[in-house]
C-alpha cells in the first residue's frame, strides 16, 4: 500500500495591522491646540505653585493665598460673579421665555439667538471701552441723563469703575449666553406636561410652580455655575476697564506676574490655581445638572 500524501497545509497569514481610521487625523490640530493651549499651560501653573524662584519645593505660594489682601481679591470676584450670574439668569432666562413660549413674532427668534452668539464672545478691551463711551464719566448716556433730564449718576453713586459699573459692564454677555443655553432647555418642554396640568385644573402659575421650573431648575441651576466660571475667569475686560481700581484677582494675579520688582510669579501661579479650582468646580456643577435635565428634556 502507498501513502496518500497529505494535502500542503495552506501557509499562516500575517497578523493584520490596525490601522487608526483617517477621521480621526482631523481631531489632531484640535488635540494639538488643546495640549499646547490648555494642558500645558494648566501643568506649568500647577507646578509652579509649588515652587520658589530656585525651583525647589514649597507650600508658602498656596499659603500666601491666605492672607488679608488676597482673600479680599477672592471674595470681590465672588461676589461679582455672583451678581452677574444671577441677574444674567433671570433677565435671560425671561427674554428666553418670551421668545420660545411667549406672544412673540417666530421672527425675533433667529436675530435673538444669532446677536447671543456674537455677543457672548464679545469682551476685553472693545467691550471696556463700549461702556466707557456708554456709561463712563464723559459717556452718552451719562452726559444725555445730566444735561437734558438733570440725572446725575455720579451723584447717585454710580461708577462705571466699581462694583456695579464692572457687573453691569459682564452682563452683555452672561444674558447672551443664558438665552444660548436656555433656549434648547425651554424648547424640551413638552406640550402635553401643560396640557395634562390644565385639564387637572392647574392654572398657569401653578404649571411653572409645579411642572415647568422643577424640570427647568437643574439646567438654569447649571447654566448659573456655568456663568459664574464665565464672569470668575474674565481678565480682559476687567483690566481694561478697571485698572488697578478694583482689586479682583485677575488683576491682582496680572499684577504678580508681570515682571514688577515687587511681583512674585510664583504666588501668581498659586492665584492662578486657585481661580482654576474654583472655575473647575463651578464647570463639573454645570455638567452634572446638565445631564440631570437632559433625562426630562429628552
Amino acid at each position: 500500500m502507498t501513502d496518500t500524501p497529505s494535502p500542503a497545509s495552506p501557509p499562516l497569514a500575517a497578523p493584520a495591522r490596525r490601522r487608526l481610521p483617517l477621521t480621526w487625523l482631523g481631531l489632531l490640530p484640535f488635540a494639538l491646540f488643546i495640549a499646547l493651549f490648555l494642558i500645558a499651560p494648566t501643568m506649568k501653573i500647577v507646578i509652579g505653585a509649588f515652587q520658589r524662584a530656585d525651583g525647589s519645593f514649597t507650600f508658602e505660594n498656596v499659603a500666601g493665598l491666605f492672607t488679608k489682601s488676597i482673600l479680599g481679591s477672592y471674595w470681590i470676584s465672588i461676589r461679582i460673579s455672583v451678581a452677574s450670574s444671577a441677574l444674567g439668569c433671570l433677565i435671560g432666562f425671561l427674554m428666553a421665555a418670551a421668545v420660545v413660549l411667549g406672544g412673540l413674532p417666530k421672527w425675533v427668534r433667529s436675530p435673538l439667538l444669532t446677536f447671543s452668539g456674537v455677543a457672548s464672545n464679545f469682551a476685553g478691551v472693545p467691550l471696556a471701552f463700549a461702556f466707557l463711551a456708554t456709561l463712563g464719566p464723559l459717556g452718552l448716556v451719562t452726559v444725555f441723563l445730566k444735561t437734558h433730564l438733570g440725572i446725575n449718576l455720579r451723584a447717585y453713586g454710580f461708577n462705571i469703575l466699581s462694583f456695579w459699573g464692572l457687573t453691569i459692564t459682564y452682563l452683555f454677555f452672561q444674558i447672551p449666553l443664558m438665552i444660548l443655553i436656555v433656549t434648547p432647555a425651554l424648547d424640551g418642554l413638552k406640550r402635553e406636561w401643560r396640557e395634562a396640568a390644565q385639564s387637572l385644573g392647574a392654572s398657569g402659575a401653578q404649571y411653572w410652580r409645579m411642572v415647568a421650573l422643577p424640570i427647568l431648575f437643574p439646567a438654569i441651576l447649571g447654566t448659573f455655575a456655568l456663568l459664574f466660571a464665565n464672569a470668575f475667569g474674565a481678565v480682559a475686560t476687567a483690566i481694561a476697564l478697571t485698572g488697578s481700581s478694583l482689586n479682583i484677582v485677575p488683576i491682582m494675579l496680572f499684577a504678580q506676574i508681570r515682571g514688577d520688582v515687587l511681583g512674585n510669579p510664583h504666588l501668581g501661579y498659586a492665584m492662578a490655581l486657585g481661580m482654576i479650582v474654583i472655575t473647575g468646580l463651578a464647570n463639573v456643577i454645570y455638567i452634572w445638572l446638565r445631564m440631570r435635565s437632559e433625562r426630562w428634556l429628552k
